[in-house]
C-alpha cells in the first residue's frame, strides 16, 4: 500500500448481527461500494478507498471484537464520515427513510455542515460536508 506522505489511515470495523443488511444501509445512504461481500465480512469502499469495514459478531472466533451481549454500541464512538456531496448525501437520506438524529445543521466550531443519523443496529453515524468558514454567513 502506497501512503504517500500519510503515516497512518484509518480503516474501521464495526461487528454486527447482520452484515448484508448492515452492508446494503451503507451503500444506499452514504453511496459506499461493496468490496468482499458475504454473511461474515464486508468491505465497504468509497472509490477504491476501504471507508469501512463489517464483521459478523459470531464469525471466525475473533475474542475481542467485544462483548455482544452488551446492547450498546459504540457508547461514546461515532462513525465519523467526510464527502464533498453533502447536498447529495441529504437527498439519499431522505429518499432511504433513515432516522436523522440531528440536522442538516452547521456546526460552527468544525466550520462544516453535518448529518447525524441513526445507523444500523445503533451505531451513531455522522457525515460532514467540506469545511466553510463561510457558511454561517449563508443559514
Amino acid at each position: 500500500m502506497n501512503y504517500s506522505n500519510r503515516q497512518m489511515k484509518s480503516q474501521p470495523m464495526i461487528a454486527v448481527h447482520d452484515v448484508e443488511v448492515t452492508s446494503r444501509w451503507f451503500q444506499e445512504v452514504l453511496g459506499l461500494r461493496s468490496g468482499h461481500g458475504g454473511d461474515d465480512y464486508e468491505m465497504l469502499l468509497d472509490g477504491d478507498e476501504l471507508a469501512l469495514q463489517l464483521h459478523r459478531w459470531d464469525a471466525h472466533n475473533h475474542p475481542r471484537l467485544g462483548d455482544e451481549s452488551n446492547p450498546s454500541r459504540g457508547n461514546g464512538v461515532l462513525l465519523w464520515f467526510a464527502t464533498d456531496s453533502f447536498d447529495a448525501l441529504v437527498e439519499r437520506v431522505a429518499t432511504a427513510g433513515v432516522n436523522v438524529l440531528d440536522g442538516p445543521l452547521y456546526n460552527p466550531s468544525a466550520q462544516q455542515r453535518e448529518i447525524w443519523l441513526e445507523g444500523p443496529e445503533g451505531y451513531r453515524v455522522v457525515v460532514a460536508g467540506p469545511r466553510n468558514p463561510n457558511e454561517s454567513d449563508n443559514l
